[in-house]
Order: structure tokens, then C-alpha cells, then sequence
């Protein structure tokens, strides 16, 4: 369990979490965590026990040097930092680790004892998965919400969703139980670059941080980044007439309103894909590397 004794007293905080693994296509959602520790300069607080919650054969330890001469094991978990963003009158509390493998009533209630201890007023979990949507056009992020409250002040659909589920779903069903308005927002990654990083579509969910935090965040270098990303991705298309063609018909999908917004059923037919793909043990396809 955590230990709160030497936690700062925080100012009426909301939290933000990200996990790695199916939740997280192109590392987008994580991604921008890690952009709001790094322009916030957010304090490190605590850590999960990672033996309680991960198979470390499959998310295993990794070894790093020191000044070039000690080793450093550090092992996959789930982290905690804080800090006040600024011109607001309150504090983030962000949260980014890896999807257990493992116990997840229990790290959903690791989870909440945070939430409880600190007082949180809001929860928002942040995700990412493949779709068909171009890589030429606008990143698709959607909105949902648990309970009709949160749904209604942010604008967001009630979620109607049926299916199976990852941890960000588990952790937004645990906070509403808890009587926690929790919501989540999910970006639409480019299947045919599925490869991380993808900075346009960390940028689109920073922009919907903002809205619900109502502060500006600052973006840095990620729409630069995201520009260039684009253009790399133009050229490698270039260079296959297939790849053309399939972008194009995918443009025009999207013209014409075929391509709906990330739902439910893309959700549920993206992860229902992956736990095929890892029951047969052959390779996991377009998943992010996260996902192994």
C-alpha cells in the first residue's frame, strides 16, 4: 500500500491517468502524461508495487547504466507525481504506468485509496487505439462519461458500451462506483502507423485536457513534432501506389461521413482482435509496442 505520511497537502486536485498496453495505441495517451510531467515540472510521489500487478516475463525489468559504470534495474510499475499547472488554483495529480497483468480489482483499489486520500474532485483516464482513420486529416478523439452528470457538463456522450474492456475502462467504472465523476477520451491512431510515437495524436488529447482543466497547456514542441510526423508519413506513402489508394479511399470515407467518431463496437472489435492474436501466440500485429 502507499504511503501518504510525507504526500503534499494538495489544493482541490484532479487526476490524470494513462496506462501502457492496448490503451494506449502509438504510446498517445501516455505520451501525454509524460508531456504535462515534463511542462509542469510535476513531482515524483510514489509507486505501485509492481510485483502485486505485472508478470514480469512479459513486461520485463530493464537494465540501464549509471554514470557508465553501475548497473540500474528498473522495473515496470505504475507512478504517481504531481503538480499545480500554471495561472490555476488547483493541483494534477498524474498517473501513468502499464496495464497489470494481474489483480486488477486490487489495483483499481490501490488506485482509489489515492483518490480518497487526496480528496480528488474528478477523475480522467486517457486512451488510444487503431482505426481506420487518415493520417491526412484531423486526429478523431472521443469523449464518454459513466454518468449523466460529467456527460452533460463536458458535452460528452453517456457511454453505452458493451464489451470487452482494459484498465482504463475497469479504473472510470471503479471511481463512478465510488461516486468519483470520472470521464475518458480516446484518440483514433492510424492503423497502417501504428508505431509509436504519434505526437498529432498526443497533441489532440492534450487539447481536450485543456478543455476540462480549463488552463492553457502548453503544447512545446509537439505540434512542430506532430508536422513532422505527418510529413514522414506522406513520403513513406509515396512510395507505395497501394498505400495511396488506401488513404485516398479513406479520405473519401471520411468526406462523406462513413468513418464515425472512435465508439464502443471499434473499441470492443480492436481489443476482441488483440486477445485473439495473443490466445493464438502468434505476433501481435499492428499493436504498440507497449502492448507485449
Amino acid at each position: 500500500m502507499i504511503d501518504f505520511e510525507n504526500w503534499p497537502e494538495l489544493k482541490d486536485p484532479v487526476l490524470i491517468a494513462a496506462f501502457e498496453g492496448w490503451n494506449d495505441a502509438g504510446d498517445a495517451a501516455t505520451g501525454a502524461i509524460e508531456h504535462l510531467e515534463l511542462m509542469w515540472d510535476a513531482t515524483p510521489l510514489a509507486s505501485l508495487d509492481s510485483d502485486d500487478y505485472y508478470d514480469f516475463q512479459v513486461n520485463r525489468p530493464t537494465v540501464s547504466l549509471v554514470d557508465g559504470v553501475s548497473r540500474r534495474i528498473t522495473w515496470p510499475t505504475t507512478r504517481f507525481s504531481v503538480c499545480r499547472p500554471a495561472g490555476a488554483d488547483f493541483d494534477l495529480i498524474l498517473v501513468r504506468g502499464i496495464e497489470p497483468n494481474m489483480r486488477w480489482r486490487a489495483f483499481c483499489d490501490e488506485l482509489l485509496d489515492v483518490v480518497r486520500q487526496l480528496d480528488v474532485r474528478s477523475v480522467v483516464t486517457l486512451g488510444a487505439l487503431l482505426s481506420d482513420a487518415p493520417h491526412t486529416r484531423p486526429t478523431p478523439v472521443t469523449g464518454t462519461s459513466y454518468d449523466a452528470d460529467s456527460a452533460a457538463q463536458y458535452g460528452l456522450e453517456t457511454s453505452r458500451y458493451e464489451g470487452p474492456t482494459g484498465i482504463v475502462g475497469v479504473f472510470q467504472d471503479a471511481c463512478v462506483k465510488y461516486g468519483i465523476p470520472a470521464i475518458s477520451f480516446w484518440a483514433a491512431v492510424p492503423h497502417y502507423v501504428a508505431q509509436p510515437p504519434n505526437p498529432k495524436a498526443t497533441v489532440s488529447l492534450l487539447h481536450r485536457i485543456e478543455e476540462v482543466l480549463d488552463v492553457p497547456v502548453p503544447l512545446g514542441e509537439l505540434p512542430a513534432q506532430a508536422d513532422e510526423w505527418q510529413k514522414l508519413v506522406d513520403e513513406m506513402a509515396q512510395e507505395d501506389s497501394d498505400v495511396q489508394e488506401y488513404i485516398r479511399n479513406l479520405e473519401e470515407r471520411d468526406d462523406d461521413g462513413e468513418l464515425r467518431e472512435t465508439s464502443g463496437e471499434t473499441i470492443a472489435k480492436e481489443f476482441e482482435r488483440y486477445l485473439r492474436r495473443r490466445d493464438r501466440g502468434g505476433p501481435p500485429g499492428p499493436m504498440p509496442p507497449g502492448g507485449r
